[in-house]
């Protein structure tokens, strides 16, 4: 069985500067969010707005994710600095190895380190030309994730987070050698993962039982999308290399051209993911929130998740 997580409820963590690696111990579950950096200031107003309607539900983390081939790194250090600032959230800052030099990685843990962040997401990252082309690392960059893990954690007292893949990673040869990349991230310093984008139960728990099997007690949250059109999800869903599986499909192409029953169903078949995987002892759930609040909010209702008001 997975570590538990805490849930923030009643209270949330005492602190910005304060260690997820506390608050995994203490038990519970946790309930996070994701939001994607803006393109423009248009796109970063529209994500404080988000923010500060989340922000009562008190969740366990936030986090920003870098765009595409870390082209929006200083954009994405700076939200999350001020999230640390100005909110009552805690960050879980982004950091991957894509177009950096260890000079250059070194530089933004120090930003983080400099904003009372303490709390770091891990990655590789994609390549900078997209997720299909071949990975090239920076020639004084790093090349893996558990690199960059060592590197964190050679740095001060930051506790590190990763990513994990209930489907198989484009790059990867099987299901076996993503369990032991994974594995390889925890013995490297990793206290935590959050999985990429996945849409069957049945992926996430295997992935579970190949992480245990190897000795490995690493806490995986789930990672899950909000549904909200079809088109949506299958484009994000390429972008992670997952198949949409036939019965969802089946689901949201028999409602046609009517966008608010597609809406409906996409957000009743998230609800039903996320209650299998917290029966399945899941120690959480981190939603990628499209830098939209309303469907976040309607899944915690559904799901009976107590928000802070």
């Amino acid at each position: 069985m997975a570590h538990g997580l805490p849930s923030t409820r009643p209270g949330r963590p005492a602190s910005v500067h304060e260690s997820l690696r506390d608050l995994l111990s203490a038990g519970g579950r946790s309930f996070s969010f994701e939001f994607f950096p803006p393109k423009d200031d248009a796109g970063e107003a529209a994500l404080w707005t988000a923010v500060r309607r989340l922000e009562r539900l008190r969740p366990t983390f936030v986090s920003v994710t870098y765009g595409a081939g870390g082209s929006t790194r200083d954009r994405t250090v700076r939200i999350t600095q001020r999230i640390a600032a100005e909110t009552t959230l805690t960050p879980v800052a982004h950091l991957t190895c894509v177009s950096a030099s260890v000079a250059d990685l070194r530089k933004v843990i120090g930003q983080y380190a400099d904003a009372g962040v303490r709390n770091v997401l891990a990655l590789r990252g994609d390549p900078s030309s997209g997720p299909d082309a071949q990975w090239s690392p920076h020639p004084d960059g790093l090349t893996h994730a558990d690199e960059l893990v060592g590197l964190l954690r050679s740095m001060g007292s930051f506790c590190v987070g990763v990513a994990a893949f209930p489907d198989k990673h484009p790059e990867s040869p099987d299901l076996d050698h993503d369990a032991e990349v994974l594995v390889a991230k925890a013995r490297a310093g990793a206290e935590f993962a959050v999985t990429q984008l996945f849409l069957d139960a049945a992926a996430y728990t295997a992935l579970v039982s190949r992480v245990r099997a190897r000795g490995c007690d690493l806490p995986i949250i789930p990672g899950i999308m909000p549904i909200t059109s079809l088109a949506q999800l299958r484009r994000f869903a390429a972008l992670s290399g997952v198949a949409v599986p036939q019965r969802i499909e089946q689901r949201l192409t028999a409602l046609g051209d009517d966008p608010a029953a597609v809406r409906a169903e996409g957000l009743a078949i998230a609800i039903e993911l996320c209650r299998e995987l917290l029966d399945a002892d899941a120690p959480g759930l981190h939603f990628y929130t499209l830098n939209r609040s309303t469907a976040t909010l309607e899944i915690y209702e559904a799901l009976g998740i107590d928000a802070a008001v």
